[in-house]
């Protein structure tokens, strides 16, 4: 059978933070594939900002470098699992993986994760041990966790005898040695075993055009863009061919731009053949998934499949006394179209209709999914509302199911105790339990989703700082029966309109933890503060000191209060409850009730406990 030796397709894999991104600019640096005088940024594919900002990649991003006469085509994936979505698809356009491991570290839940969609496809993989250097690094032992994870995954024989190479992508060197004395600044030793190892793709360029469409991008000049793999066949510009739709439907057009990559260019090419992976523009409603033909031998590849979302939560626009004050796109018309372009390159996101007027319900892939699209909506200038998250329940064969989730726990040895404790309450049930020396316990758990929903912020302040916690999805369960977790504590709600005062700050602060500073200005139903107990309190935060001619007894003290909480996105998100909001601008994230007016709050509250007891 003809391959094509001029070229590799492989995918990046592994954890977050295990060093992708880091691995993948080395890889840019040190081939041929750069002019000299270009200066590389740390992280340069992750191009977003806020995968600048939170260092992580949340887009699949291509990129190909050239190595000697090889062209080797690079997909840099997600490690997190809310964007498991977009790893499943990039697996369809490879022939092999780089799976990297941290040489501490070790394998972790997201390793395990897309371990298993690379060999559920029967990719061939290479195993790169990074960060040999890292005090502490035990590559060895590591190396034997990986086997042991291939083992226990299922890998076939083949898979089983996968090459190690040992890396510092920081310091961009490698060898195929685990002693530190071995590392030179290279990366040959990897691009080697690359070209050795990863399967050439087959050459049947003679035959039926066949490209599948596993990404997909948006441009405003030339709108949808399919990013995706020539399996059969060959493309060029002024093609006519045919789309095999998902619903069985086919649909023609002509090729109007093709693109390839090269380093971190996509540039336009005049045409390509099986084994490259391109983009091609020219149609309007291509999806993922779909197969562009040609024309005269519609033969539709199989259906990509996307996992679907697990979490929902209400978008709603912004009807605060505040609405309008800080953002520019705050009608619900505006909101709405730009939660429909978001379906133009996010195949996990779903947006519906709701009764409520002004209102979506937009499910996704899990919280960090939908805090980063909302993070990104707040920077486009957009005002908004969020409700409380939920897990998306399933009618599978008559019986109810909720989504469970594998969660690994890092923490040291004193906290032990209060972290079994906290996933009990939550029905976190107890896998494994092992020492890992150096003070640390690793706790592995079996979990509800909404057991989940608000846990990490409890969780970080009950290790002090030091727990370090990792979740996937792992299935659909029975939903457990009688129990809904929620917050403990109750709100300090703010009674009236108008700006804090030190002086009332002063008299609420010992009610709980405030949210606020004096000088913030506040409105009725506004949250200012997380209330001990666990009821709601309403409270006057706006009252000034009367002021008189008489000076009080004793010493004046100058008044002070405690430093208020800034709370986080996420940290506002997992807050909420079923009757409260997030208000979402670009200068300020706000927390209320859905109901502003207190007495109005108390008869709602007052008719729910009725219903409930009857």
């Amino acid at each position: 059978m003809k391959t094509r030796d001029d070229i590799r397709n492989i995918a990046i894999i592994a954890h977050v933070d295990h060093g992708k991104t880091t691995l993948v600019n080395e890889m840019l640096k040190q081939s041929d594939t750069l002019d000299q005088h270009i200066q590389l940024q740390d992280r340069a594919m992750d191009t977003n900002a806020i995968e600048k900002e939170r260092g992580i990649t949340i887009l699949s991003k291509n990129t190909a470098v050239k190595y000697g006469d090889t062209t080797i085509n690079i997909l840099d994936t997600p490690g997190h699992a809310d964007f498991g979505g977009e790893v499943e698809r990039v697996m369809k356009m490879v022939d092999g993986v780089l799976l990297v491991v941290d040489a501490f570290e070790g394998p972790m839940p997201q390793t395990r994760f897309v371990l298993k969609k690379a060999l559920e496809q029967h990719l061939t993989p290479i195993v790169v041990i990074n960060k040999v250097d890292r005090p502490g690094a035990r590559p060895e032992e590591v190396v034997d966790e990986v086997l042991e994870l291939f083992i226990e995954l299922g890998a076939d024989d083949a898979q089983l005898e996968f090459p190690v190479v040992y890396a510092s992508a920081v310091n961009g060197t490698s060898s195929m040695d685990s002693d530190l004395s071995t590392q030179k600044h290279t990366m040959n030793p990897l691009f080697d075993t690359i070209i050795k190892t990863i399967p050439a793709p087959i050459d049947n360029s003679d035959e039926p055009l066949q490209f599948q469409v596993a990404m997909l991008d948006y441009n405003d000049y030339v709108g949808r863009i399919g990013i995706g793999r020539i399996f059969r066949g060959k493309i060029k510009i002024g093609d006519n061919v045919t789309v095999m739709k998902l619903d069985g439907s086919q649909k023609n057009f002509r090729v109007t731009k093709l693109f390839g990559f090269f380093g971190l260019t996509r540039t336009e090419i005049n045409s390509a053949k099986a084994g490259d992976l391109i983009a091609v523009s020219g149609m309007d409603d291509i999806f993922v998934g779909e197969t562009v033909t040609a024309a005269d031998t519609p033969e539709a590849l199989p259906i990509l499949r996307i996992d679907e979302p697990t979490l929902q939560m209400m978008f709603v626009a912004n009807d605060s006394p505040f609405a309008g004050r800080e953002g520019k796109n705050v009608t619900a018309r505006k909101l709405e179209e730009r939660l429909k372009s978001q379906l133009q390159t996010d195949v996990s996101l779903r947006v519906d209709d709701t009764d409520q007027a002004g209102a979506w319900m937009v499910s996704g892939r899990g919280e960090l999914h939908l805090s980063i699209l909302v993070e990104e909506m707040r920077r486009e200038g957009f005002e908004l509302q969020l409700g409380r998250p939920e897990v998306i329940y399933r009618d599978i064969d008559g019986v109810m199911m909720e989504p469970f989730e594998n969660v690994q726990i890092d923490t040291p040895e004193q906290y032990t105790g209060t972290v079994i404790d906290a996933m009990s309450q939550r029905k976190g049930e107890m896998q494994n339990m092992e020492n890992e020396g150096n003070g640390q316990t690793r706790l592995t758990f079996l979990a509800p989703s909404r057991g989940l929903i608000g846990y990490s912020t409890e969780f970080l302040s009950s290790t002090g700082g030091y727990g370090i916690m990792n979740h996937t999805f792992e299935k659909y369960a029975p939903v457990i029966k009688n129990w809904e977790p929620g917050r403990t504590q109750g709100a300090l709600v703010s009674i009236n309109a108008g700006t804090a005062t030190t002086y009332s700050l002063q008299s609420v602060e010992d009610r709980g933890q405030l949210f606020i500073n004096a000088g913030t200005e506040v409105y009725e139903g506004m949250i200012v503060g997380q209330n001990s107990r666990e009821n709601d309190i309403a409270v006057n935060v706006t009252k000034g000191k009367n002021l008189t001619n008489t000076r009080a007894a004793g010493k004046d003290h100058a008044a002070a209060i405690k430093t208020p909480k800034k709370m986080t996105l996420e940290e506002s998100i997992e807050f909420l409850n079923d009757d409260e909001y997030c208000e979402v601008t670009p200068k300020n994230i706000r927390l209320r009730k859905k109901i502003l007016n207190t007495g109005e709050r108390q008869k709602a509250a007052k008719r729910k406990k009725i219903a409930a007891s009857k």
